[in-house]
């Protein structure tokens, strides 16, 4: 359920973990601040309107891009084309923080084509 935080900013828990958006004053970017918890993993997706680029702050985590596996730790980054299939998944056994940069023309989360959902979602 999305809320807003006491900053004023847009919340929400997932069945992953949380995410926060830091800044979405701009019409061409987005920023969001995404935990995973261990053992979970984001829907396998894909967006027609935005590319993104992940951040890892701590953890470590296998993103997929298009079927190839990336391990990545904390200092690591990747960047995610627009229309690129992709998923995160923690793969520690503690939280797995990343700042995600969306960079393009619509960031809504309708925006969100899900091939592959361990939650059931659409």
């Amino acid at each position: 359920m999305t809320t807003v935080d006491d900053k004023g900013r847009e919340f929400d828990e997932r069945p992953w973990g949380t995410y926060l958006v830091l800044d979405d004053t701009q019409s061409d970017h987005k920023v969001k601040r995404i935990i995973v918890e261990p053992g979970k993993r984001l829907s396998y997706q894909r967006h027609s309107k935005r590319s993104e680029h992940w951040f890892v702050v701590s953890g470590e985590a296998l993103v997929v891009l298009d079927g190839v596996d990336h391990v990545l730790r904390a200092g690591d980054s990747i960047d995610i084309s627009q229309g690129t299939a992709h998923r995160i998944e923690n793969i520690g056994t503690k939280p797995v923080l990343f700042i995600e940069i969306q960079y393009g023309t619509y960031f809504g989360e309708d925006d969100i084509v899900r091939l592959e959902d361990d939650y059931g979602r659409k």
